[in-house]
Parts: structure tokens; C-alpha cells; sequence
């Protein structure tokens, strides 16, 4: 079996919102698009654990809204996940803390599956960036500045299909800032969610490649959540690294969120990516327990099947092994060491 690094998951939020602080669910399993079960069977080895604050609605229930997020409640829910994510790494061999690739390889060498910090959607970092170094020190290897929505650092692109990413003006100061102090310590940029102008900002200021952990191409499904061919070429000269998303609404030419969509879809978006990025700037990036995904996959434990279409076709074994975890890898090394 093929080991696959995954690009970007929300798990930690699912554990969160149901109030397990311990990871009991993660362990023994849950229904959830990852577990430890569920990785085990399918595969997969690591990945980015993303730390999302969701909106509350008027009853204090958890929604996907685009108001604005006040820092005090980005914090709670900030370290509440960090918390239930290093209690799971230090509760035995289901998930191992990260800080490098070279932790990463020997994770994975171990069996155990190998964990990196991600902040998506940066409400949680003060916007003069006196708690960032806090955060790195605490184990923060990634930021998404944005998510859909509007922050201190710049702007989201909102989920209306179809749609451009030309949508907003671009990173505000702060924004810049962050971009710069990031390079410096060692903290991937991640550019799912930004729109157009934040990207293009992001691709003049940084010294790092760019990176979108879970979007796909826009021409063949034209989501504002989704890359432009000058954004992808923008990427391949950077030496950068897309990871496919598995959300239906993001794969799909009509936009649809349905478990109703095949995996040749999928296949699709992979070979329009090699074609503008190359077979090293190609990488999977799921958003697993964030997104619908194709029910033919259904969780973590169907990734043998997106394997296997990529062998029907015709994509070589060393091209699925660079999608599959190798180029995760080698970006890993070139961004935080």
C-alpha cells in the first residue's frame, strides 16, 4: 500500500465541536472522515491538522458564516484543538507531533502517523504579531492567512458558483507583515482561501515557494475557492505545490455539493494540474471532515481507491508516489526544514 501525506484536514475541529478534548473518537474510531482506524486501512501516513474557527449563530451552534471573527474566540477554540492534538500525541503511537520533514520520514517509518500544526484562517495570531513566535515555539508549522471571510490580514474568497478569485482587495499591512515574519521563522503560507489580489501579494513579497494545500483548477470547475491558470503558473515558477481538494463543489463543472460525483473527476483535476504545474508540484490535499467529498471514497480508508485510478490512468508509479507523498515531502524540507 502506497502511503499518502495529506494536504490539509479538519479533524481537530469534528473533535472539538463534539466536545472530546481527549481524542477518545480519533483512537477508537468515529464518524468522522479520519481516525486512526480509517488512516491505518487507508494509507494514510500524515498530514496537516488544521485549527478552524467556525461562526456561532444566535444559539451559540457552530456554522459556516463569513462575519468577522473576534481574536478572543479564535483563541479559545485555537488552543483547545492544539491541546487535544498534542494530548493525542502524547498519548501513544496514533499521531506524532511534527516540527520538519525529517520528523515527518521517521513518523512515517515508524507507522505512526505524522502531524503538522496548521492555523486556517489566522483570527487566532494578533495582528501585531506579538503571539506568533508563541505559537511556533508551541509546534505552528502552517498558516492559511484567510479563510472565506475578511480578517486583519486580508480577504477571503466567499463560496458563490460560479465565480472569479478576483474578488476583494489584497492582504491589508498587517497582512504583509505576517507574510514576512512567516518566511523568517519557518511557517508555510498557505494560499487556499485567499482571493486573487492577497495571492498575487503573497506570490511579490515572499522568498518561499507557493503553496495552496487543497484547491483545484478553476477552468474545469470555476469556484472562486479554485486556481486560475495564471495562478498556477504563478506556482510552477515558484517551484510551488498544489493539493488536490476533495470537496465535490470544488471538482464539480456545475458546482454541486453531492457524494454523487466519481473519482474520474478527481483524475481530471489531477492530470489539468500536472499539465500546469508538473509532476513535482502536485500533491493531495483532501480536506477531509471539512468538505462532501465522492462517495466511492468516502473516508480516509477509500484512499487505495484514488490510487488506484491514477493507475488506470496510466500515471506512472513514481508520478503516484510524488502525488501521493513525496512532494509533500520534499515542500515540508523547503518551508520549515
Amino acid at each position: 500500500m502506497i502511503n499518502v501525506f495529506d494536504g490539509h484536514n479538519d479533524v481537530l475541529l469534528r473533535l472539538w465541536l463534539a466536545g472530546d478534548k481527549q481524542g477518545a473518537g480519533y483512537i477508537n474510531g468515529m464518524d468522522t472522515h479520519i481516525d486512526a482506524i480509517k488512516a491505518q486501512k487507508g494509507g494514510l501516513a500524515g498530514g496537516f491538522f488544521a485549527m478552524f474557527t467556525p461562526q456561532q449563530n444566535a444559539s451559540g451552534d457552530a456554522i459556516l458564516g463569513t462575519d468577522p471573527i473576534p481574536m478572543t474566540d479564535a483563541l479559545i477554540a485555537t488552543n483547545a484543538m492544539m491541546n487535544t492534538f498534542k494530548t493525542l500525541a502524547n498519548s501513544g503511537d496514533v499521531l506524532r507531533e511534527c516540527h520538519s520533514a525529517q520528523d515527518v520520514h521517521a513518523a512515517m517509518e515508524d507507522g505512526v502517523m505524522a502531524g503538522i500544526l496548521h492555523i486556517e484562517g489566522a483570527e487566532a495570531i494578533a495582528p501585531d504579531l506579538s503571539n506568533l513566535d508563541d505559537f511556533y515555539c508551541r509546534g505552528l508549522r502552517s498558516i492559511g492567512p484567510v479563510w472565506s471571510r475578511s480578517n486583519a490580514f486580508g480577504h477571503g474568497v466567499p463560496f458563490g458558483f460560479p465565480g472569479s478569485p478576483d474578488q476583494g482587495v489584497g492582504l491589508t499591512d498587517q497582512g504583509k507583515n505576517l507574510v514576512r515574519a512567516c518566511n523568517d521563522l519557518g511557517i508555510m503560507l498557505d494560499l487556499s482561501h485567499l482571493n486573487e489580489k492577497g495571492f498575487w501579494d503573497i506570490a511579490n513579497l515572499t522568498s518561499r515557494p507557493l503553496v495552496a494545500t487543497h484547491s483545484n483548477a478553476h477552468d474545469l470547475s470555476p469556484s472562486p475557492r479554485n486556481l486560475t491558470d495564471q495562478q498556477l503558473q504563478a506556482i510552477a515558477e515558484s517551484g510551488g505545490l498544489v493539493g488536490l481538494n476533495f470537496a465535490t463543489g470544488f471538482l464539480r463543472d456545475d458546482g454541486l455539493k453531492t457524494a454523487n460525483t466519481p473519482i474520474s473527476i478527481m483524475i481530471d483535476h489531477l492530470s489539468y494540474l500536472l499539465d500546469h504545474l508538473g509532476e513535482d508540484g502536485v500533491a493531495l490535499g483532501s480536506d477531509f471532515d471539512g468538505a462532501i467529498i465522492p462517495q466511492d471514497i468516502g473516508d480516509a480508508s477509500g484512499l487505495p481507491k484514488l490510487i488506484t485510478a491514477m493507475e488506470a490512468a496510466e500515471y506512472g508509479p513514481d508520478v503516484i508516489r510524488k502525488i501521493c507523498h513525496d512532494n509533500w515531502l520534499k515542500m515540508i524540507a523547503l518551508q520549515i526544514g
